[in-house]
Order: structure tokens, then C-alpha cells, then sequence
């Protein structure tokens, strides 16, 4: 019989968007725009996986709002970010890649130290990890982030990029609606599943009645989020399932974990207690030693170890594609994802410790990926995010990093996409 997969590594089409393969780079936090602003060295980090053969990468958190910030120095999608992502996505086009941004309002874990207020959930809680109080999300607040999306999605359009990817996962505000441990809501917001999805599903409508065709619109959604009383798969094909019937969305990018509680069950492998507890006060460095372990959690790493909830999605799919995600290294992942019925796949810290890892796959099918989970990569978010077994990532361009895009002659017009 005639083996009818689609080649993982040719053009195919996402949305309005047409890619040359279906490799995307996953979000991961970059720490390149300290000021908030696109800088020359978060240029260099996105074309680096442009050049190294990606179908398209990822620009990681950018902003719905100030409020919206997890961590200091995230781009706000507003006008005074727009010369340096139109420089940002023109780069990655004349190296044949298409580029997203990622749209994300962190929530509950947006810290009032950072952002000047206090943080928004769904309702009253408070953060097991900062211990921070989150005040409930009201009517009127809503209904303002629903426009946030819609406005930072404008911008996204205006900036040149490809696709939007809506962060409705690891429990920032859109997934903490979806969690009934979190959600204790009484209007048409909380309840049944089905309401808890209202609000993601009302987001990602703007954001289409806002875009258009003009680009495509991506959701990034939580499986399960590993907090007992949580979000967990039976519920999130539910979600999924709304979403896919209103088709307001090209495709979903299946992902587990949360950013309030056990961070380690999004990552798998090492867990880098003595590296966290070297960058935080001395004060607190005994405390994290001790307890760190427990508070990020403890689970073995396995290749693609997102599958076996992931291919649960895959029967109930009619208007939207599926992109997978989570211990993707090799061409046979890749190849093994497509397989399975899985329109894309994604992959975040192979390619950071490989950004030309795709063409190397290429080249050489039996090639495999140098990263091996230490997942010292995460303490780096505190900084420059970058693997720290590459000695040019830790070292090199680290003094352009303060500094804004420079106003040089843009490069040659985007390739098509």
C-alpha cells in the first residue's frame, strides 16, 4: 500500500499561512528585551532558528496589556513595540521562516511588584508558590481583556507576523478559567465545563473577527495541568471540542503543566534545585534547597512524553489541526507525531540547545539532538534564556542585549508565506 503521511519536511498550509515545513519553534522564554522592546539580540535568537530550518518560530509572552506581564522586560503589544517587531519579522521572513507571537495575560501569576497591581483570577486565590492574593476578575474586567486580545492581535497584523498564538494554558488567566480549583465563579463564567470554556472561546472569536485571514490563529491549551482538582484531559477535550466547533481557531497546540504549582511536570527530567537556589537572595537559598524539589515537582523524562494524552485530541478534530508537543528531539519524533495524526510538531529545548537542528534532520535522518534534559535552561530565564552546555550561547552577544533594535537598513523583503 502507498504510504499516504504527509512529508513532515515539505510546505503545507496553516490557516492563511504557508509554511515550508512542519517543524515549529515552541515558546520559550527569552529574556532578550530587558526595556520591553525588540532588541538586536532577540533578532538574532529567532533568525537563528529561521536559518536552521524551522517552518516558522515562535516569539515568546508578548504582552495583552502591562498588567499582563509574568516577568520583567516582556514586549507589550502595543504601538511603541511595533518598528522593532516589523524589524523582527522582516529578518525571519528573509530567512525563509514564518514567525508567530505568542498573546498571553499571565494572571495569577502576573507579581504586583512587577506589573503595580494586584493580580487577576477567575476567583479569589491565592498563589501555593508566592503565597501572592489574586483578586476575582470582574464583569467589566472581562470583557476589557477580551479587548486587550483583540487590540495586541491588531498589533501583531500590523507588525508583520504570520500567526497568533492565544496562551490558554499552564494556569495564566485564560487557563485558570478552565480549572474548577481555581474557577468558583456563579455567572455564565463558572460552573460546567461548558462555561468555564466562555471565556477562551469569546477571546479567540475576537481575535478572528480581528485578524481575519490575514493571518492564523493558534490556541496553545493545557491537557491537564498536573494540581489534583484541576484541569484534567476528560474536560479539556471538551474545551477542545467547542473550540474546534466554532472554528474560529487554524490550529491547538496541545501542551500539560502550569506556572503556579510543579512547574517540572511541563519540563520532565532534571530538576535544577541547586541552580535556582544560587540565583535567589541568600535569605532564601536554604528554603529552596530543602523544599525546592517538592514545590517544583519530580517526574522522569520520556521521549514524547505528551503523546499518550495527546493522540486522545486527535479523533475528535474536524475544523482545526493539532500541533504536538513535549520530548520531540529526532526525525523519527517527527516523523512518529505526523503518524499519528498530528498536523505539526513543536519543539522548545532541542532546538535551543540546536537551532539548526531541523536541517541537520534533514541531512542526516539518524541525527540526534545534543540536549540531555538537565533543564539548567530554566534558571536562565532570570537572565538571557540560552542552554548552558553552548559556550557561544552563554557567552556570545550577551553585551547587545540591553540595547534596542538598531535602525540600520531593514533586510530584503519577507519571503512568502
Amino acid at each position: 500500500m502507498t504510504d499516504r503521511r504527509p512529508d513532515p519536511f515539505s510546505p503545507v498550509q496553516l490557516g492563511p499561512v504557508r509554511l515550508r515545513n512542519r517543524i515549529i519553534k515552541a515558546a520559550t522564554s527569552e529574556g532578550r528585551s530587558p526595556k520591553g522592546l525588540v532588541t538586536d539580540d532577540l533578532i538574532d535568537f529567532h533568525r537563528s532558528f529561521a536559518e536552521g530550518g524551522v517552518g516558522m518560530t515562535t516569539v515568546a509572552y508578548c504582552c495583552v496589556s502591562p498588567q499582563a506581564a509574568s516577568a520583567p522586560g516582556q514586549i507589550v503589544m502595543n504601538s511603541d513595540a511595533l518598528p522593532g517587531l516589523r524589524t523582527l519579522t522582516d529578518a525571519v521572513h528573509a530567512s525563509g521562516a514564518g514567525i508567530s507571537a505568542q498573546l498571553g495575560h499571565a494572571g495569577v501569576v502576573a507579581p504586583k511588584k512587577l506589573t503595580g497591581v494586584t493580580a487577576l483570577a477567575p476567583s479569589r486565590f491565592i498563589n501555593p508558590t508566592s503565597f501572592a492574593y489574586c483578586r476575582e476578575i470582574s464583569r467589566d474586567g472581562i470583557a476589557g481583556v477580551i479587548d486587550q486580545f483583540g487590540e495586541a492581535a491588531r498589533v501583531a497584523v500590523d507588525a508583520g507576523f504570520d500567526a497568533v498564538e492565544l496562551h490558554f494554558g499552564h494556569l495564566y488567566l485564560p487557563s485558570s478559567f478552565l480549572s474548577p480549583l481555581i474557577n468558583r465563579r456563579r455567572d455564565e463564567y463558572g460552573g460546567d465545563i461548558d462555561n468555564r470554556s466562555r471565556l477562551v472561546r469569546e477571546i479567540a472569536q475576537r481575535v478572528r473577527d480581528v485578524v481575519g485571514n490575514s493571518i492564523a490563529v493558534i490556541a496553545k491549551l493545557d491537557m491537564d495541568d498536573g494540581l489534583p482538582g484541576s484541569i484534567w484531559i476528560a474536560e479539556a477535550l471538551r474545551t477542545v471540542q467547542l473550540l474546534d466547533a466554532d472554528a474560529t481557531l487554524d490550529a491547538i497546540e496541545l501542551t500539560q503543566g502550569s506556572s503556579v504549582y510543579r512547574p517540572m511536570y511541563l519540563f520532565r527530567g532534571d530538576v535544577p534545585v541547586r541552580e535556582f537556589a544560587e540565583v535567589m537572595p541568600p535569605m532564601l537559598r536554604p528554603g529552596v534547597r530543602i523544599l525546592g524539589k517538592g514545590v517544583m515537582g519530580s517526574y522522569p523524562y520520556e521521549d514524547m512524553y505528551m503523546l499518550p494524552a495527546a493522540r486522545q485530541f486527535v479523533p475528535i478534530m474536524k475544523n482545526t489541526k493539532l500541533i504536538l508537543l513535549g520530548g520531540i528531539t529526532n526525525r523519527q519524533h517527527v516523523e512518529t507525531g505526523i503518524a499519528e495524526g498530528f498536523d505539526f510538531v513543536a519543539m522548545g529545548r532541542a532546538l535551543l540547545r540546536e537551532p539548526d537542528l531541523v536541517d541537520k534532520m534533514v541531512a542526516d535522518p539518524g541525527t540526534r539532538s545534543r540536549c540531555n534534559h538537565n533543564n539548567k535552561c530554566m534558571v536562565t530565564v532570570f537572565g538571557r534564556t540560552h542552554c548552558v552546555l553552548d559556550p557561544l550561547q552563554r557567552y556570545g552577544a550577551a553585551e547587545r542585549a540591553d540595547g534596542p533594535v538598531s535602525q540600520a537598513t531593514p533586510p530584503a523583503e519577507p519571503a512568502t508565506s
